[in-house]
């Protein structure tokens, strides 16, 4: 099996599974936090909707500076409904599909490097990149579902049963 192959089939697998916890995002909560250090909810779950589109940048782009020196810093549209969430998350899969479609193995398999303010960061193949951003999105959906029972809303299964939902995701 080829690299991008398995990676397309992960992608759709782990969609599904933001989008049942996206889909019980509360409307009206951005601010909250769970503690003063801890992500907002609106940043959390804004996050969770679209780190699809790393896939595409480790792809389509050679580098990428998070923290360009002289530019404003990025500020990620408001989604104000788990409708906007899930929207999001669809038009970031989309784009991350049609990169992974575009692609070869070869090309996964060249060096990718994140910058901050013109500083390396980190560099490796871009399917280590890849590799990554799975697992972010994981451990940041993670964080999400300790909100939304934090919250009082409905846990979904992602990988198993959960209290609100017996289904095996």
């Amino acid at each position: 099996m080829k690299m991008t192959e398995w990676f397309l089939a992960e992608l759709e697998n782990e969609a599904s599974k933001s989008r049942r916890v996206l889909e019980q995002v509360p409307v009206g909560r951005p601010e909250w936090k769970p503690h003063d250090r801890s992500m907002a909810l609106g940043y959390l779950s804004n996050l969770v909707a679209t780190i699809p589109t790393w896939i595409g940048m480790a792809i389509s782009l050679d580098e990428l500076d998070i923290a360009p020196k002289n530019k404003p810093k990025y500020e990620p549209p408001a989604l104000n409904s788990s409708a906007e969430l899930v929207a999001s998350l669809d038009k970031s899969v989309a784009q991350a599909r049609e990169a992974l479609q575009k692609t070869t193995d070869e090309h996964l398999a060249t060096k990718w490097r994140l910058l901050a303010a013109g500083q390396v960061a980190m560099e490796q193949p871009r399917h280590d990149v890849i590799r990554d951003a799975f697992l972010h999105a994981s451990h940041h959906r993670g964080q999400l579902t300790v909100y939304l029972r934090l919250l009082g809303e409905k846990v979904p299964s992602v990988y198993g049963p959960t209290a609100d939902d017996k289904s095996f995701g």
